[in-house]
């Protein structure tokens, strides 16, 4: 049984066939979700599917990419819908520094102001982390932020993944490591402990290797857990398990909402 630990089943491409996606997941062994909103206007939306589908945990934030439509009042927003009760972790928040993304000085006071709403609620975060890995551990760092969480399709280093799981981290692992060509990220998986790391699809994004130009899914999932296995030398088996207790290690409050 895995748990995809990142996919957007709220948006709209899953609309018309919610309910047979998660059959079709059952059948291939994949039995949780975790869902990060993205924006103010979604979180509406995710609650609704986490209050609907009892094997979806959600998570709330603000994304970098989606800044271009913050206001101020959001993060006021956050902080009371997150008084609700129904969420494991705060995100998917984050810094990206890829070509065209908004303001990076606006990404850092965002994702900041996000840090002391998380701190305020005691929930771990999901971080979003695109050639910004030293800056988030530094502004962690800065914030004495101690409550962890996930770094989302990890790409970094193994010396940043060293930084990250002292911080109480673990990493998100996706399709990038079913490329044959992704060698880097690669090597890094296969030199991190058992306890370093959680599996993810972020669906509809980061296909996985021979479905390039569809839509991804999580019940996917198995394949990633396949490669991992393979690279790692485990089985399918111990990979399922290791990843699930990383995952309710990370996000304790699991079985409270």
């Amino acid at each position: 049984m895995l748990t995809d630990s990142h996919c957007h089943l709220d948006f709209t491409c899953f609309d018309d066939q919610r309910d047979a996606l998660f059959e079709r997941c059952h059948r291939a062994g994949v039995n949780h979700f975790v869902i990060p909103g993205t924006t103010a206007d979604s979180w509406a939306k995710v609650r609704q599917i986490g209050q609907q589908y009892d094997y979806c945990k959600i998570a709330l934030g603000l994304h970098p990419y989606f800044l271009h439509q913050f206001e101020p009042a959001h993060l006021a927003q956050l902080e009371q819908t997150l008084a609700l009760g129904e969420v494991v972790a705060v995100g998917e928040i984050g810094l990206d520094k890829w070509p065209g993304m908004p303001d990076y000085a606006l990404q850092q006071s965002v994702f900041r102001s996000q840090l002391s709403i998380a701190q305020q609620f005691e929930l771990p975060v999901i971080v979003h982390a695109r050639k910004s890995e030293d800056d988030l551990l530094k502004l962690l760092r800065q914030q004495k932020f101690r409550a962890g969480g996930i770094v989302h399709a990890f790409n970094g280093s193994l010396v940043q993944a060293e930084r990250f799981a002292e911080l109480g981290f673990v990493l998100g692992i996706g399709g990038t490591v079913t490329y044959p060509r992704a060698q880097k990220a690669r090597r890094v998986l296969q030199a991190l402990s058992d306890q370093a790391f959680v599996l993810e699809t972020d669906a509809p994004d980061m296909p996985v290797c021979g479905y390039q130009g569809q839509i991804n899914s999580p019940e996917r999932l198995m394949l990633i857990a396949q490669e991992v296995a393979t690279l790692r030398q485990q089985t399918i088996e111990s990979v399922a398990q290791q990843t699930n207790d990383n995952l309710l290690r990370v996000l304790p409050n699991w079985h409270e909402v």
